[in-house]
């Protein structure tokens, strides 16, 4: 069964198309939901946990209607909202065992759980001291530890790194790593910094204006290109011109060729020619595609859109 599926699900406000006839099943994993600011990821999030209407088509989330279900399917998803939402004077312990209380534990468990899920993000230490003097990182980290505390089946985790420095979307990333990898939680990640995403989502669903764009695992989006880096320890421009001359595609981009290998005999040309000229070859790395390529390519073919 999958995660989450939709059915020409469309939401309006007013003149204003958030999600536009959107057909998509999602499977269980980490799977990253990119677009765009304004692109319609938070509109979806709060369709998929019933806390707005769509406006047409349909959608189930673990099986459940979010038309009709809404308050079983919160029972079962964990969400971090991407604006603050914390109370300043309430300290983190606190607040996380109210929102275990809300989602149905017992104040002891909930009291347990808390003390675990907030070690897990890294904040025991701190736990204790009202919010309000937080960092926006460790402020994050609340809003992850209050989505995990119930041990849901699946987290909405909207824009989680946003405002954080290098450091903290490196260790924010990590933790959501490790959400699907040692927990075994299901997590739908928004954002729209692409090369996020790459590092930690088993699949990728792309939409854009509200309409879906792409849906694929990851490695697809990212597999090998035909293309090498070629890097050696002097001046490419007479390694450029031979290789030209032997009929191998090649661009120069600064002290680097890109050379275009989709023939593997290109390979034993690549190293008589560096061979003959007397070079050190210090690279030859085949290139990957990247994120942003599907927002220069265009839509996909139907047949991209399925996994």
């Amino acid at each position: 069964m999958p995660l989450i599926l939709t059915d020409g699900l469309t939401k309006r406000f007013g003149p204003v198309t958030a999600v536009d006839a959107l057909t998509v099943d999602v499977p269980a994993g980490v799977t990253g939901l990119v677009g765009a600011n304004g692109a319609g990821k938070s509109t979806l999030l709060k369709i998929f946990l019933g806390l707005l209407p769509a406006t047409a088509g349909s959608a189930q989330v673990l099986g459940l209607d979010v038309a009709s279900e809404g308050p079983a399917i919160r029972e079962r998803v964990g969400y971090m909202p991407e604006h603050d939402c914390l109370p300043p004077d309430v300290s983190a312990t606190e607040f996380v065992v109210h929102m275990a209380r809300m989602s149905g534990l017992p104040t002891t468990a909930g009291r347990e759980r808390a003390a675990d899920i907030l070690r897990h993000v890294g904040l025991y230490e701190e736990r204790y001291r009202p919010m309000g003097g937080y960092s926006t990182g460790m402020r994050q980290r609340v809003k992850l530890a209050q989505a995990l505390v119930h041990d849901p089946d699946l987290v909405l985790l909207d824009e989680p790194t946003n405002g954080l420095d290098p450091a903290g979307r490196d260790d924010m990333l990590e933790l959501i790593r490790r959400i699907g990898a040692e927990f075994g939680i299901s997590v739908i990640v928004t954002s729209h910094l692409l090369g996020e995403l790459e590092r930690v989502c088993e699949d990728i669903v792309v939409i854009d204006g509200g309409r879906l764009l792409r849906h694929s695992s990851t490695a697809s989006v990212t597999g090998e290109t035909p293309l090498v880096a070629l890097e050696v320890d002097a001046d490419p421009t007479a390694l450029h011109a031979r290789l030209t001359q032997a009929g191998v595609a090649a661009q120069r981009d600064g002290m680097l060729l890109h050379v275009d290998v989709s023939d593997s005999a290109t390979y034993d040309v690549v190293r008589d020619v560096v061979a003959e000229l007397g070079l050190g070859l210090v690279r030859m790395q085949r290139q990957r595609h990247r994120m942003t390529e599907i927002f220069t390519q265009g839509p996909s073919s139907r047949g991209d859109v399925s996994v």
